[in-house]
């Protein structure tokens, strides 16, 4: 059964990684996608590769006037109902070590991108009757650990940005959610660095599910809430994150 039939979504960072899984899982479901990246070569590629459903965007998630050929792009696909605000980067620095300008790109491109992204949406979901956005989050946006001080800040407020969005759009049928992935494998989470084998083993041994999660696992959820099986869902956080929020286990507990 395909669930996205009549969708028409973007996807920021849309041409690896948890975005790329999103992105083909969208096509997979029927769904017609921009994929909107900074990567030109890797996001040609990949539309091509998927066929007519996709049509590739060039994006800095920065950029206002970038946005605006995204969502003209999404409009010449179909009824533009579904955005998936993916794009991200890391700094892994402590505080003292992090310039105000390292601080302040990852604030443009994960907390102003998001803002962007919804705000440019508004108009042409109202018009539509209905939308849902997926803003793409962290664990880290519910907890934080040290030397992700910038990253950390940044996904905390795509949260509460996530909350206000759903209070003010639920009235026009635009439904707002966040996601947050655990550990995943992809180049952002050390794919590039680390085989799997041995994150798992030194990284992700203590964890309830004690591996590292991959891209489509966190693209499944976006799925459900574009979906209009999700129709009651707004302003929530969904975790997917291999129980590391519930706790580690401890090998000198009972059951460890």
């Amino acid at each position: 059964m395909k669930r996205l039939t009549g969708k028409t979504a973007i996807v920021t960072g849309g041409a690896s990684g948890i975005g790329e899984a999103t992105v083909r899982l969208f096509v997979e479901h029927g769904a017609k996608v921009v994929i909107a990246d900074i990567d030109e070569q890797l996001g040609q590629a990949l539309a091509e590769e998927l066929g007519e459903m996709t049509v590739f965007q060039y994006m800095d998630v920065s950029i206002e006037e970038d946005w605006t050929a995204a969502v003209t792009k999404a409009q010449t696909l179909g009824t533009y109902n579904v955005l998936v605000n993916n794009a991200a980067i890391l700094h892994m620095s402590s505080i003292i070590d992090t310039s105000p300008e390292e601080y302040m790109r990852i604030i443009e491109v994960n907390q102003l991108g998001t803002f962007m992204g919804i705000r440019s949406a508004i108009e042409p979901m109202k018009a539509a009757g209905i939308g849902s956005i997926i803003n793409v989050s962290s664990v880290d946006g519910l907890h934080s650990s040290a030397g992700l001080g910038a990253y950390s800040s940044s996904k905390w407020a795509v949260r509460g940005l996530t909350k206000s969005a759903a209070i003010e759009l639920g009235q026009y049928g635009i439904r707002v959610n966040s996601v947050h992935p655990g550990g995943i494998y992809t180049k952002m989470g050390g794919a590039d660095r680390t085989s799997e084998k041995d994150m798992n083993r030194t990284y992700y041994a203590k964890h309830p599910i004690p591996r590292v999660g991959q891209p489509l696992e966190i693209a499944y959820v976006s799925l459900f809430l574009a979906t209009d099986e999700a129709s009651y869902s707004t302003g929530s956080e969904f975790i997917a994150d291999g129980g590391w929020l519930a706790g580690l286990r401890d090998p000198d507990m009972p059951c460890s």
